[in-house]
């Protein structure tokens, strides 16, 4: 019988053609079958200027042999901590399975037209959110949220909402990715790829848990 990727990450066999891409699509497509909410939700960790790092959630919108691309408002904490200094660690966590998936790299900013892309992809509603909220400065309440939502909504009318220009997309190039199951008394699996570069070949170990 043919072995599933997650079988043979954890068989102790040869790894050396194992993609952890491809393992990464099995077990997303498992949890967007038994997840009950956002299978696609990711803690990311950055750094501030200090180094002190800040973690926080965010949803994957994207993925390729690339990497794991998020979007979010370049004046954000996140976004201004991405920009200068571009490094980001990220974690699947997925209750409902009993498994994780860590990821760690370089990050760049993805082409203006992925962000358009993905931009027009989404509810207008949304959209005119985006376009609307200062993202992580000091807002005095909740009215004045409102308002700017409700001027650029009357200001557009029905036209097109154009994706903002401090709204755009990361890509998380990972040089590091561990996946994480469960097990009996703690005797979890724990399989690491790592790569010195987004460019160069993939190697594995089994980690002690």
């Amino acid at each position: 019988m043919l072995q599933t990727l997650t079988e043979r990450l954890f068989d102790d066999g040869d790894r050396s053609d194992l993609d952890p891409f491809a393992v990464f699509e099995e077990w997303f497509a498992l949890a967007n079958e038994s997840e009950p909410n956002d299978p696609h939700a990711m803690a990311l960790a950055s750094a501030d200027e200090t180094g002190l790092p800040d973690v926080r959630m965010v949803l994957l919108n994207a993925r390729d042999a690339r990497g794991f691309c998020f979007f979010t408002n370049f004046g954000s904490d996140k976004g201004r901590q991405l920009l200068a200094n571009p490094q980001a660690a990220a974690v699947f966590h997925w209750k409902s399975l009993r498994r994780q998936i860590r990821l760690r790299g370089p990050v760049e900013v993805v082409s203006p037209a992925e962000s358009d892309a993905y931009f027009a992809s989404r509810h207008r509603g949304s959209q005119i959110a985006s376009a609307s909220s200062l993202q992580s400065r000091p807002l005095e309440n909740r009215n004045a949220l409102i308002e700017r939502v409700e001027r650029l909504t009357a200001e557009l009318g029905d036209n097109p909402v154009p994706r903002p220009e401090h709204w755009a997309g990361f890509r998380i190039k990972p040089v590091m990715m561990e996946f994480w199951k469960d097990g009996q008394y703690r005797l979890h699996d724990r399989v690491r790829f790592v790569r010195d570069t987004p460019e160069r070949n993939w190697t594995s170990n089994r980690l002690y848990p």
